[in-house]
């Protein structure tokens, strides 16, 4: 019998392991993604005081559309580099979760580009 491991648990794998390598300072935070079925957020954080800079979501209030593709992606990408420029945050470390850098994933990213963001 073929016994399929948890997509969840092979993605958590991926991250501890490239986390050992990928960590945000002040002066160049990192940038956190984590994608559900319907929603996707992102932060930026500065491990070195364990504190989360800036955050948005599908979720937040002037959010309009879906979190569940990529347009809404896009938007959520484009919304934390606005959030970062304001806080003085030019340059972040884009941790990608564990995840494939495709689809959902890449347009937060090219959205964030698009916003100001160097990584």
């Amino acid at each position: 019998m073929i016994k399929k491991e948890n997509s969840n648990v092979a993605r958590l794998r991926r991250h501890k392991r490239v986390r050992k390598n990928i960590s945000g300072t002040a002066e160049q935070p990192r940038l956190d993604v984590f994608r559900s079925l319907n929603h996707i957020y992102a932060q930026i954080i500065d491990d070195t005081k364990g504190v989360t800079l800036a955050a948005a979501s599908s979720l937040e209030k002037g959010f309009e559309g879906s979190g569940g593709n990529c347009e809404g992606a896009k938007k959520v990408g484009e919304m934390i580099a606005k959030k970062a420029l304001e806080k003085g945050i030019k340059t972040v470390v884009f941790d990608r979760g564990g995840y494939i850098y495709h689809g959902r994933v890449a347009a937060l990213a090219d959205g964030a580009r698009e916003g100001g963001l160097d990584f």
